[in-house]
């Protein structure tokens, strides 16, 4: 007896910086190609294709998520907010600012995923979630301070071929006192 034959694509709505889009992607299609091929959203950069860089860094459900090794048809259903979605309209985002500020970046190609990486981790810090370098990882112990070693092990992820790594560390610091404020 034959089995009829399993699709390989599905029909998808994706909710992405506030909008709804729909498509038929295939079930092997990664969120970052649906954003840049089947949707236009072209912010994401696609760099190693193997999440080791972090230049496809988006958030999902405000976490940060490299788009290279997520599938869209897992992302149904999630608040993805790309680079495109972090700005209020003319008014950047903090992080966008502090980056346009202090030149935190040079060619420019990482950015997008600094920046949403950035805003991930102003969010896991006040949250009080600790990184590897955290002095005293208890709840009680509150939000260490946000210095440059803390900025540096939370923003790991991330490479950057041109090293505008100084520029981009300060950037996340202008960008977390302009949060407290």
């Amino acid at each position: 007896m034959a089995s009829a034959p399993v699709s390989t694509s599905s029909e998808l709505v994706l909710h992405i910086n506030g909008e709804k889009y729909a498509l038929t992607a295939d079930h092997r299609t990664t969120l970052l190609d649906a954003l840049r091929e089947r949707l236009d959203l072209t912010g994401t950069k696609k760099g190693c294709d193997h999440g080791q860089c972090g230049a496809c860094t988006v958030l999902v459900d405000r976490r940060r998520a490299l788009s290279c090794l997520t599938l869209a048809v897992a992302a149904e259903g999630a608040d993805i907010t790309t680079v495109e979605g972090l700005a209020d309209g003319d008014r950047l985002h903090p992080v966008q600012q502090a980056f346009l500020d202090l030149d935190g970046y040079q060619c420019g190609y990482c950015t997008p995923g600094q920046i949403c990486s950035a805003v991930a981790v102003l969010e896991e810090h006040a949250a009080g979630w600790p990184s590897a370098v955290t002095a005293d990882p208890r709840p009680e112990a509150g939000p260490p301070p946000l210095g440059p070693e803390e900025i540096r092990e939370r923003m790991s992820g991330n490479l950057c071929r041109c090293g505008a790594y100084v520029a981009i560390v300060d950037a996340v610091a202008r960008a977390a006192e302009e949060s407290v404020r």
